[in-house]
């Protein structure tokens, strides 16, 4: 008997919701992560995180029994066009986001994840051939209005906030077009990225400069703990990005965003004046407006399968 579509499709549903959630908390609280190894120089934190997640999902590959559809994704030309992309997207945003922790502007990295549930349903009228409609229009020209106030604020194009909003909206629109299952497209980023990883931190090690292995043994756990810590989520990510549209998945992100900036504000004393909460009054208006749209809209969406 052929399951009933309509009840695949809730069930589908429910567990994109589930893969969401999870990564999105763990996101969250990812800064309490780096603060911990942040005596580490921000590119040997960016390579120990792509050359561990390799050796998580390697043997994870192996044993799931997942190799063949790695080996069908690098046999793809579509496949690879895409992973390319969202290799190097994903690279940025995750090089940027250590940048922002460890310098102390964690209030500018929600400001920009609270921007990407806006930059997602941009994305879908330009990509995915979504209609913007007006509450959509009137919320997009509140968040630009707080950009430009976190602008003004900062003395500067809050960059930051504006490359990590853009490279994850990308990099979810790429993986959610991208053939490939949630599993084999994160191994496979990471395997595009090694020789430079690897190579990097082979390097300091030959130069006597690098972290690992020369400081307290505590450090190099955590560094190692950047693979489970990088794999976990964003395979969570994958997989929920391919079971709800960009608008859910935008709406989800607000969970990451806050708990960052309770942190920010509250656990690591970062500066926080009328300035800078009138941007945020404007961001966190048009986000609001933006998730009751979407919820009174309500629209079933097409699932497929993470593989």
């Amino acid at each position: 008997m052929r399951a009933d579509p309509t009840e695949q499709s809730r069930r589908d549903h429910r567990s994109g919701l589930a893969y969401g959630v999870l990564a999105y908390l763990i996101w969250g609280f990812f800064p309490i992560y780096l603060k911990a190894v942040g005596t580490t120089p921000v590119l040997e934190v960016l390579a120990h995180r792509v050359t561990w997640a390799f050796l998580f999902l390697l043997p994870a590959c192996f044993l799931g029994g997942r190799f063949g559809s790695v080996r069908a994704a690098l046999a793809s030309r579509k496949a690879m066009a895409a992973l390319v992309g969202s290799t190097l997207l994903i690279a940025l945003n995750w090089g940027v986001y250590i940048f922002s922790v460890l310098s102390g502007r964690i209030q500018e990295s929600s400001l920009g994840y609270y921007m990407n549930p806006l930059v997602n349903v941009l994305i879908g009228v330009m990509f995915l051939g979504e209609r913007l409609e007006t509450p959509v229009r009137l919320a997009s020209a509140l968040a630009a209005l707080g950009v430009i106030s976190m602008a003004v604020s900062l003395g500067g194009l809050p960059w930051i906030s504006v490359t990590l909003a853009l490279s994850f909206a990308l990099y979810g629109l790429l993986r959610k077009l991208a053939p490939v299952g949630a599993f084999a497209g994160l191994l496979i980023e990471t395997l595009l990225l090694l020789p430079l990883a690897a190579g990097f931190l082979i390097s300091l090690a030959a130069k006597d400069r690098g972290v690992f292995l020369r400081s307290a043994g505590g450090l190099d756990v955590l560094l190692v703990l950047s693979g489970p810590l990088t794999a976990i989520p964003l395979l969570c990510f994958a997989a929920a990005a391919r079971r709800l549209p960009l608008s859910a998945l935008g709406f989800l992100q607000y969970l990451s965003p806050t708990i960052q900036f309770l942190l920010a504000v509250l656990v690591y004393d970062e500066p926080f004046d009328a300035a800078r909460l009138g941007a945020f009054m404007m961001i966190w208006t048009a986000v609001a407006m933006v998730a009751i749209h979407t919820a009174r809209r309500g629209r079933a969406e097409p699932v497929v399968d993470a593989g």
